[in-house]
């Protein structure tokens, strides 16, 4: 059976990525692109669907693991009763073949070791062909290859390619796994040694730019490390989670395809790159935006695929049980036809705080943005599915009509203090009167709160994003009446906040970026105090590497949902960086 998810770790290159669990088997790697054709799926199966297994045979007394500081390449130490010995992973920084570099290293006296590789392409779906070739052994099926070379004799049995040997003190034995299209020659071989030394280094090199210098430096360098290895380096475009189908519900279901670059991610990211000195990883997300919305504004969508890629139609396969036997399991996400008024302020966001840190736009970028506000003007009354995708009956969300608002006041910022043209006066005139409706439409006097949609008493904890956005000063009444609602409702445990709905009959897990945006919104109300204490209670919530995934449950005490999880990791980088001098709004 698959770990649970707190369980595993994350390699990547930028360019896809894995997952490695502590137990020492890959089971979710995506070659060559994150939405590609899975070659391991165990993590959604069970081992005969793919896995890469690489650990001490026999009883293994502790494991320790950890990323070297400052990178992405992970050492994971075993004990056993005859010595200890380490397996490093790493996905080198490459150019064009992705490749897994795993070396066993002996550490103390000496330690059996198992290898077994099961490779299946199309999700584990497919089994392929072996046949050795020069000293290595490659496995091919359709347009898939990859080879396996080693320092130790392997050999095919069982549909599996196996290899059993001892390591001692002092020795290295390396296995290099290269992806390359199944009509051309295999890749050349690799320096191992010196990838994974100039893999490290880039790493460390990338990590030491952050300018953060708050008292929580390690957890945001790692959370930053975490984003960077979802970017997809070609286009810069970023994506939600490394992985599908790992389920948000109690119950099961749920079960969605993450491995898409979500408009709704935009400011949010921009900002959390801009804070930290990112700049050029900033200007590649802000271009990735421009190139992929171009056109029509009526045709904007809530997702797209790392290379801007729009038609991304939601299937199932039925082949596998799901994680934890979580059915169905999905590839591609139909959200990308909803229609979600939020992602206009976030794009316009995002746009005004890359312009504002001197990253030049493109000559068309305003001209497309006066278009997305043209548009918007016309459809800002409409219900939409909202910021959590809801898969029922539209309605009149209200952190939909704040971000509508958010996009108004954004252009009209823009013009007045870039000097940008634009109809100055019919855009303050619609801000304002959208920001009315909210107040008055969204506002429900008897709780004290703003509500989760026009009419209604329910709370919805994106409402926390009130006084982050800066539609409200932080000390306004209605923002305090709507924390403390907040609290009050959606609030389970020590400070972990459902997204909607109630705490009391819940379905999902608690939503780990929605208690960053509570300890976010607790600095600015002036609620520092809480506002460590909380943020403190969520680190708790990492694995032991650092990593977090969509959601949490109170109950079984562990991670739910795709990971590890952007969004999760965002809000962590930005509510850091509001305890730095008391301030994190926006616009």
């Amino acid at each position: 059976m698959p770990s649970k998810i707190e369980e595993y770790a994350l390699i990547g290159d930028t360019h896809t990525a894995g997952l490695v669990s502590r137990d020492g088997s890959i089971d979710w790697l995506c070659l060559p692109r994150f939405d590609s054709a899975a070659c391991f799926a165990a993590l959604l199966g069970r081992p005969e669907h793919g896995r890469w297994l690489l650990r001490p045979a026999g009883v293994v007394h502790r494991i320790h693991r950890r990323y070297r500081p400052g990178t992405l390449v992970l050492e994971t130490e075993y004990e056993t009763a005859d010595g200890s010995v380490a397996v490093v992973d790493c996905m080198p920084i490459r150019e064009r073949h992705p490749t897994v570099v795993r070396m066993v290293e002996g550490r103390k006296g000496h330690a059996r070791m198992q290898m077994e590789l099961v490779v299946r392409f199309d999700y584990g779906l497919i089994v392929p062909w072996v046949r050795g070739l020069n000293g290595m052994l490659t496995v091919m099926a359709g347009p898939d290859a990859v080879c396996l070379r080693a320092d130790v004799d392997l050999r095919h049995e069982r549909q599996a390619i196996i290899a059993e040997f001892t390591v001692s003190a002092g020795q290295r034995f390396w296995f290099v796994l290269s992806s390359y299209a199944s009509h051309e020659s295999p890749p050349p071989a690799l320096d191992s040694e010196k990838a994974v030394e100039t893999t490290e280094q880039w790493w460390r090199d990338w990590s030491d730019r952050c300018a953060y210098r708050g008292p929580w430096k390690q957890q945001v360098v790692r959370s930053l490390i975490t984003l960077k290895a979802m970017t997809y380096a070609p286009t810069g475009g970023m994506v939600a989670a490394a992985t599908t189908s790992l389920s948000e519900g109690l119950r099961g279901g749920c079960n969605w395809d993450y491995r898409f670059c979500w408009l709704r991610d935009v400011s949010f990211t921009l900002c959390a790159l801009l804070d930290n000195g990112y700049k050029d990883e900033a200007k590649a997300w802000r271009e990735w935006v421009e190139r992929t919305i171009a056109g029509d504004p009526s045709d904007i969508q809530v997702l797209y695929g790392v290379a801007g890629e729009r038609r991304v139609p939601e299937q199932e396969l039925p082949w596998l049980p799901g994680h934890d036997g979580s059915r169905p399991v999905h590839i591609g996400n139909q959200a990308f036809q909803q229609f979600q008024l939020d992602l206009y302020g976030e794009v316009m966001e995002g746009m005004h705080q890359a312009r504002e840190s001197g990253i030049e736009p493109e000559p068309t970028a305003w001209h497309l943005q006066h278009q997305l506000i043209d548009h918007l003007e016309s459809i800002w009354e409409r219900p939409d599915e909202g910021i959590w995708e809801a898969r029922g009956e539209r309605a009149q969300f209200t952190y939909s009509k704040v971000m509508a608002w958010v996009a108004l006041d954004r252009a009209v910022n823009d013009i007045e203090r870039f000097g940008l043209e634009g109809p100055l006066d019919r855009w303050r005139n619609l801000r304002d009167k959208i920001h009315e409706t909210v107040c008055r439409d969204g506002y429900d006097p008897g709780q004290g709160s703003f509500v989760r949609q026009f009419g209604s008493t329910a709370l919805d904890a994106s409402l926390l994003l009130i006084p982050i956005v800066g539609f409200l000063p932080p000390h306004d009444p209605r923002v305090e009446g709507t924390v403390q609602a907040v609290e009050r409702e959606l609030m389970v445990g020590d400070g972990l906040l459902y997204r909607h709905g109630s705490a009391d009959s819940p379905t999902q897990g608690v939503f780990i970026a929605c208690s960053f945006w509570l300890a976010h919104a607790y600095v600015l109300t002036g609620r520092r105090a809480d506002a460590e204490r909380l943020f403190d209670r969520l680190l708790k919530l990492c694995n032991d590497v650092g990593l977090l995934s969509e959601e949490y449950d109170p109950e079984r005490q562990c991670q739910m949902g795709n990971f590890p999880q952007g969004l999760s990791h965002l809000a962590l980088v930005n509510a850091a960086h509001a305890f730095i001098d008391g301030e994190g709004m926006r616009g």
